[in-house]
């Protein structure tokens, strides 16, 4: 796949067929505009002699030119010119969102749940469309909201997070992923990614393993770290390390809370394309290329012209 401004080439190899159509198109014309092999089979004096008594006349190739124009239109429409879809809900159990919020003692009394949210609330806004899920954790987790095609309707929920949310105490993301997991299944959506806003405090070997389990299923785990403002000797400190491993683990990508918004354009630019690679690449896109071979069949009929 290929992208040429607002335009997508889903199949760009096949505009190689391009320059090899006119280096033939070239070759034949050449050919066709002399005597072919009649330049060999006649003696060389009587060709000129004939050609003196205007008896021979060159060709001039100019049919040639029709099939070449449609075999180009025809390379053209299969290199698959199209637009991505404006409005992805139409396919909306393809590709999700499942946005975990972290919200145990070390974000919230370490000053770090304004970043939380602000980072939470990009992520909503880069949706594109696809239907977005939110979860809160700490030492247990609990779906916020399921999944929506409204992602601007969950940002209130963003605004009144606090620490009296989740009354369990501790950090738990191995049990946020696997309600993420839970999630996706039931909702029977294909794809997509979980979105962890977190510390990276207590990741546990559970993480790693249902990280590993969720990317074997297509759904990528992306992670923002969340670093404390506040100085409180006795909370953990974040764990950039353990979070970008858990992120490699679940075939994501890491960012800063503080700074989200390369982590949020990853995440919107990955929107359905695996899927848009594959079989349901139509579903994603308006291909023009069947426009093209419609215009190939006006050239094509001249090619039914009868001959003077």
């Amino acid at each position: 796949m290929a992208t040429l401004g607002a335009l997508v080439l889903l199949r760009p190899l096949w505009l190689l067929a391009l320059p090899a159509l006119a280096a033939l198109a070239f070759l034949a014309l050449r050919r066709a505009r002399g005597l072919g092999a009649w330049e060999q089979a006649v003696d060389p004096a009587l060709m000129r002699a004939m050609a003196r008594f205007g008896r021979v006349v060159p060709g001039r190739g100019r049919r040639l030119l029709v099939p070449a124009a449609i075999a180009a239109l025809v390379a053209l429409a299969l290199s698959g010119p199209a637009r991505r879809i404006a409005d992805p809900e139409t396919f909306r159990n393809l590709d999700g969102i499942v946005l975990a919020i972290d919200l145990s003692r070390s974000i919230v009394e370490g000053g770090g749940l304004a970043d939380a949210a602000a980072a939470g609330q990009l992520v909503l806004q880069r949706a594109a469309g696809r239907p977005v899920a939110m979860i809160v954790y700490a030492g247990e987790a609990y779906v916020a909201s399921a999944f929506t095609s409204d992602a601007a309707a969950l940002s209130p929920l963003l605004a009144v997070l606090d620490g009296e949310v989740v009354p369990n105490p501790g950090s738990r993301t191995d049990r946020a992923l696997a309600l993420a997991a839970r999630m996706f299944a039931e909702a029977n959506v294909l794809k997509g990614d979980v979105v962890l806003v977190t510390d990276g405090d207590n990741l546990s070997p559970d993480a790693f393993q249902a990280a590993r389990d969720l990317a074997g299923r297509g759904i990528h785990v992306d992670a923002y770290l969340v670093r404390p403002s506040a100085v409180n000797g006795d909370l953990p400190p974040a764990d950039a390390a353990s979070l970008q491993r858990l992120t490699e683990a679940g075939d994501g990508s890491f960012g800063e809370a503080s700074d989200p918004f390369a982590l949020a354009d990853a995440v919107g630019r990955r929107s359905a394309s695996e899927l848009a690679r594959g079989d349901t690449a139509a579903l994603f896109f308006a291909d023009f290329g069947r426009y093209l071979l419609v215009l190939a069949l006006f050239p094509a009929l001249l090619l039914f012209r009868k001959a003077n």
